[in-house]
């Protein structure tokens, strides 16, 4: 558990786009890790959207961690209204989504009748609630950044409707990433992402907070690197960047591996696959759909690849991938943010054929496996444990109050 160097309790407000349990997802993996461990410490308060009935069956589960929990209702066809509303507006369509007269009552009403040390916002897209309240410290965590991500996946689409459509999101959210310059301090999970935004808006409110990896639970045992059967991808199998993907391994990397290795499975593990993911299924090809327990999953795959094609940040699934001790390939997409050289945990490529070969290298040779899943596990435990990136967060909140 979290090994604490402050004496003094801190006051803590947390706003979330979406609620933080259950923890299967990046941005409700984030909040929850990092609450579960200040919580020992601190007095958490969480105020969050509800998107879903199932959602509001989770309040009692969190209350385990936050002195109170308000949930705010945010049903999907208000959100779908405001979006298009937003069409007559600059703003990102992102932000009308989570837009929320309730939400800004909520807070407001919050931080008058209470004394916040610190209010912690998560995403852009809720940096509207708290922007102008700047009689109080305010961090704001983005996954990453955003306008970067847009631009990527603008540039992925084949569609031109679709281009059109994402290179105006990605014009919007470049202009309304100013929002960040209002914050007392901003973080970003890579130094790619950082650089970014400090080059293209001059700002110079950004810091580093890693994603992280519950060490607790994807613990790497004693991995066998002498099977060369299984390749895994893993990941919420709705989320766009996750689809391409694996729509680009199954036809332009796979069959390369399956000429020298025959046998091979390839398994996508991961909530919600869509139609166009589940028809990818063959005899050699499984989506398996969500998995309660994906330390197996991981345990029992000879190599994990991520080749995403867009995005920005750092993925779980490599993070995740490492701490086992499981070799990972993976694009460029999440690998720049872990400040590592190829190799130590996870090989970087680019193209398909590289990315094949670098696969076949590791199916070849258990001693290259070993070699680079326990470089990985070195890594994680150093830098990448969600103990160590929660006494990050609270070393920004304490400095902020410097």
């Amino acid at each position: 558990m979290l090994i604490i160097f402050y004496s003094s309790l801190l006051k803590i407000l947390f706003l979330a786009n979406r609620l933080p349990y259950p923890p299967y997802r990046g941005d409700k993996l984030k909040i929850y890790n990092l609450a579960k461990r200040l919580c020992v410490q601190h007095e958490l308060h969480l105020i969050a959207f509800a998107q879903s009935a199932d959602d509001w069956h989770y309040e009692e589960e969190l209350k385990t961690i936050f002195t109170s929990v308000q949930l705010i209702d945010l049903p999907k066809w208000k959100s779908a209204l405001q979006c298009a509303q937003g069409i007559f507006t600059h703003k990102p369509f992102q932000v009308h989504y989570f837009a929320s007269n309730a939400m800004q009552k909520a807070v407001n009403a919050a931080i008058g009748q209470q004394h916040f040390d610190v209010v912690h916002v998560q995403h852009l897209r809720m940096a509207q609630y708290m922007a102008h309240h700047d009689n109080l410290l305010r961090i704001l965590d983005l996954p990453d950044a955003f306008s970067l991500y847009w631009k990527r996946k603008q540039a992925n689409a084949k569609n031109p409707l679709k281009r059109y459509w994402e290179g105006m999101e990605q014009k919007r959210v470049y202009q309304y990433e100013r929002i960040i310059a209002s914050y007392n301090l901003s973080l970003v999970c890579s130094d790619e992402d950082k650089q970014y935004l400090e080059q293209e808006h001059h700002l110079n409110n950004i810091a580093l907070l890693p994603n992280g990896v519950d060490t607790s639970l994807f613990q790497a045992h004693q991995h066998d690197y002498t099977h060369n059967h299984t390749l895994l991808f893993t990941g919420n199998m709705n989320y766009g960047p996750n689809v391409d993907a694996v729509i680009y391994f199954a036809e332009s990397i796979f069959p390369i591996v399956q000429k020298q290795f025959p046998s091979i499975q390839f398994i996508i593990a991961g909530q919600s696959p869509i139609s166009k993911v589940t028809a990818l299924a063959s005899d050699k090809i499984r989506v398996i759909g969500f998995v309660p327990n994906l330390a197996e999953q991981y345990n029992a795959a000879s190599v994990v690849v991520a080749p995403l094609r867009f995005g920005a940040g750092t993925q779980n699934k490599v993070l995740e991938a490492m701490a086992m001790g499981v070799p990972v390939v993976c694009s460029h997409i999440g690998f720049k943010g872990l400040g590592i050289e190829s190799g130590e945990g996870a090989i970087m490529q680019t193209n398909p054929e590289a990315f094949a070969q670098s696969i076949i290298q590791l199916l070849s040779s258990a001693e290259m496996c070993a070699k680079v899943g326990q470089k990985g596990v070195e890594i994680i435990q150093s830098k990448f444990s969600w103990d160590i990136i929660a006494q990050q967060l609270e070393g920004y909140f304490y400095s902020l109050k410097k």
